[in-house]
């Protein structure tokens, strides 16, 4: 089962037994065990061999643990699926470079309709077709890798990451469209913490429900970016309540503040408050 609020998803390789060991230590929403790009060719069958270990061992109890796999036409992609059959605490594939609903319908045949499929958006065909790939029974996220989508079109880093605005917000947008998580990409940036703050400031106002990352000293950051804070809370609470009294008096709107509260502005600070009250919940 995959929250319904992830903040935070840190990849840890899956052929780094002292990373996966750490993961009970780390308070990130989410981990992404990887057995891709993290993973050597020459190490692929032994990191896939841990990481099955660790998720036979309970690493996934009380966790939201989800594997990225090999692609399904690489030589290692089947054998990863195989793998991972019958894994009760896992809860998502992490399908890289998706591109056809077809992967997604493979996952689920092969895995079952509990694990979900979180879709890596990473090619330019990708993010022409996320709103396809959202679209499939079984997908639980659309993943944005940055990294690879910046190689595909040719694109050099950017502090405002202007080349990949448009493949950003149209993640976003098919996402919504089909009540998806949105995860936005990497940042590569690990010694320079107000490039990372400014990335993730960025993909939260560009609508992401959170971020990927790839150190897990990024995870207090970005949990401070996606959380709301105790003002925004509050100002939820006042619009819920004010909303709540025009109501009472019969009424459709009201102004608070000097602003024009409609439902829709009421629905958003309740979503608010449900996320707030997710995240204290799991810190307690």
């Amino acid at each position: 089962m995959v929250p319904a609020c992830l903040r935070s998803v840190l990849y840890v390789p899956g052929s780094n037994p002292r990373a996966l060991g750490k993961i009970p230590t780390l308070s990130a929403d989410a981990f992404i065990l990887d057995l891709e790009d993290a993973v050597a060719p020459e190490a692929k069958v032994a990191a896939r061999a841990r990481v099955r270990d660790a998720l036979e061992a309970g690493l996934g109890r009380g966790r939201t643990i989800a594997v990225r796999t090999n692609g399904l036409t690489s030589p290692w992609g089947p054998d990863d699926l195989e793998a991972l059959m019958g894994r009760p605490d896992l809860a998502a594939i992490v399908l890289p470079k998706c591109e056809q609903p077809r992967d997604i319908r493979q996952v689920r045949a092969a895995l079952g309709a509990q694990v979900g499929v979180w879709c890596m958006i990473e090619t330019p065909l990708g993010v022409l077709r996320a709103d396809t790939l959202a679209a499939e029974a079984g997908v639980d996220a659309l993943v944005m890798g940055t990294s690879d989508l910046s190689r595909d079109l040719r694109v050099a880093p950017h502090p405002e990451r202007l080349p990949l605005l448009h493949a950003l917000s149209t993640v976003v947008l098919a996402a919504r469209a089909h009540g998806r998580l949105a995860l936005d990409g990497v940042c590569l940036e690990l010694d320079a913490p107000e490039v990372f703050e400014a990335e993730a400031r960025q993909g939260r106002a560009l609508g992401f429900d959170g971020k990927t990352l790839i150190h897990p000293g990024t995870i207090a950051a970005t949990h401070a970016v996606f959380s709301p804070d105790a003002a925004e809370v509050d100002e939820a609470r006042r619009v819920v309540a004010a909303f709540g009294q025009a109501r009472a008096r019969g009424e459709g709107v009201c102004v608070y503040e000097g602003r024009l509260v409609e439902q829709l502005h009421v629905d958003a600070a309740r979503a608010l408050l449900a996320q707030a009250a997710f995240i204290a919940g799991r810190a307690g």
